[in-house]
């Protein structure tokens, strides 16, 4: 079996400078920077919302976050919004009450989440986002992979295995989710001219409606050649059905964020890519990037993590 290709290394993200969002830490002395005050890493309490801790790409995302943390003494409170909008608001709601110093945030839906962040914002409790972004109110900066792009390698990648008028489905992501649109945007942006997109529809990011969703598009489009799912979980069900099905040999199944059980896929053969996020990087460089908020350091607006097709050539 031939090795993955390798991801990129944690040097290559670069954390460069340019405007701070002027919101005011929670506590503790001034640092010299107007609007934020200064608080010690053993002193910091931070509230982390996570849109689902039901998707191992999330759990990893959250382990970055956590061990970033404790190594500086750091206090999380993490909560599990179970892909449910209405419940991370009022999760957000219940660590805004708590006087939390810093809320890193992984909204469920980008445009749903805009009450939260704006409570924050009054609060005067600092925001990252972490993966998908907010269409409202002002965070300090966003920690995430260039979805569009992904996209783009992902139908690129099609293209190249198959060839153009390849017959295509997508499996999208939570509608509302910026990672969603974006990924969506990109995948487009090479297969409108491309491919043959002959089916897209919604998995929610979920791994057993990927399973029933592709069943069905199986159903209705017999001469499926290709598919790509804008998670890997999702494109783990459908690749469950199309084996199934007795087709595993006729389809192709590309991926998006590279988790383990993907990659085991890949290495076995049986899945063809992922475009590959860290999900750990990012928690890594959003809690380090809160740290360097209080230090009174000027922080990007956009932090991009590194993206890399996976394949097991």
């Amino acid at each position: 079996m031939k090795k993955l290709v390798a991801l990129f290394s944690a040097s290559a993200l670069l954390l460069g400078a340019c405007g701070t969002t002027g919101l005011e830490g929670s506590n503790t002395e001034d640092n010299g920077e107007e609007g934020i005050e200064s608080v010690e890493p053993e002193e910091m309490v931070v509230g982390l919302s996570v849109s689902t801790l039901n998707n191992p790409f999330f759990v990893s995302l959250e382990e970055g976050v956590v061990n970033t943390a404790e190594a500086e003494g750091t206090e999380v409170r993490t909560v599990d919004a179970q892909d449910d909008t209405a419940k991370q608001l009022n999760d957000i709601n219940d660590l805004i009450q708590q006087e939390v110093n810093v809320l890193l945030i992984n909204p469920v839906d980008s445009a749903a989440i805009e009450p939260a962040i704006e409570s924050a914002n009054s609060a005067g409790i600092p925001v990252i986002t972490i993966d998908r972004s907010t269409e409202g109110g002002d965070v300090v900066t966003l920690v995430a992979s260039d979805n569009v792009e992904g996209g783009e390698m992902a139908a690129q990648h099609i293209i190249d295995l198959i060839g153009e008028g390849a017959v295509t489905v997508q499996l999208e992501g939570v509608p509302g989710a910026s990672a969603t649109r974006e990924r969506g945007e990109g995948f487009m942006n090479v297969a409108e001219d491309g491919l043959d997109v002959v089916d897209s529809q919604t998995a929610n990011f979920n791994r057993s409606e990927g399973l029933t969703v592709m069943e069905n598009m199986l159903q209705s489009n017999s001469d499926v050649e290709a598919v790509f799912a804008q998670n890997d979980e999702m494109a783990l069900g459908a690749l469950e059905a199309i084996e199934a099905a007795g087709l595993a040999e006729d389809i192709i199944v590309v991926g998006f964020d590279g988790n383990d059980d993907a990659l085991e896929a890949i290495e076995a053969g049986r899945m063809d890519a992922t475009i590959a996020q860290q999900p750990v990087e990012m928690g890594r460089i959003a809690m380090e990037t809160a740290f360097e908020y209080f230090d009174g350091e000027e922080i990007e607006e956009y932090i991009a993590a590194p993206l890399e097709l996976i394949t097991n050539e």
